[in-house]
């Protein structure tokens, strides 16, 4: 029998750490504002990390989803507006997530911009945006990336990079001249939020948490303290 060495990790410290960047004054403003509407709270927010130029990817936002079988999964994802229907994103319905949400809907959303210290969490269903609304987006979207999502079989095993890139050059030349239609796999998903909770630094770990619950759209915000 082979004797086994047991390893302790050494815990994590502070130690070493870069420098935070300045936090925004005008973050507990905004962060307080619009206390009414979520939505306007979060959007008051979102143009804040926006100005900020410590925030490099304001939009991006982590997308959660459980498969048939219970598996969660995360992933960042662009979020590309926000309307009264929630919050839209686009993707390869093949992929690992859009088969997700085709067995189970109910997914989470994350959003953190450290500049600001602040986090918004929304949980809700993902609805499938109409044709119309994907072929728009899809139509302004840059030719390279119009030709990648044709090239990728998104999540599936791939045998080689250049497998890939030949996959790409062919469909170059296939589209040579003319617009590239959008795939019909390849449209966006609203999450309609039911639960928004937004969250903010504070000393002591006396974080401020408000959240905001309703059971569908067309009833009033429920609107609550947490603690932190």
């Amino acid at each position: 029998m082979t004797d086994s060495t047991e390893t302790t990790a050494a815990p994590l410290t502070h130690a070493g750490r870069r420098a935070p960047e300045p936090l925004d004054p005008r973050t507990a403003e905004v962060f307080h504002a619009s206390v009414s509407d979520p939505l306007a709270r979060f959007t008051g927010l979102l143009e804040l990390a926006r100005a900020n130029p410590h925030t490099r990817e304001p939009t991006a936002m982590s997308l959660s989803t459980v498969d048939a079988d219970g598996q969660p999964s995360s992933r960042i994802v662009l979020l590309k507006q926000l309307d009264a229907r929630g919050f839209v994103f686009f993707t390869n319905l093949h992929s690992r997530k859009g088969r997700a949400i085709a067995a189970n809907s109910r997914v989470a959303l994350l959003f953190h911009w450290q500049a600001l210290e602040v986090q918004v969490r929304i949980e809700g269903p993902a609805v499938l945006v109409q044709d119309a609304e994907a072929d728009d987006y899809f139509a302004h979207r840059p030719r390279q990336s119009q030709l990648g999502a044709w090239a990728s079989e998104q999540s599936e095993e791939l045998a080689s990079r250049e497998e890939l890139i030949a996959r790409f050059k062919k469909l170059d030349e296939k589209f040579a001249n003319q617009p590239v239609a959008r795939p019909p796999h390849w449209s966006g998903f609203y999450v309609a939020p039911r639960t928004i909770e937004f969250w903010r630094n504070q000393e002591s770990r006396l974080h401020e948490r408000e959240r905001y619950s309703r059971a569908d759209e067309r009833t009033p915000w429920a609107h609550a303290l947490l603690n932190p």
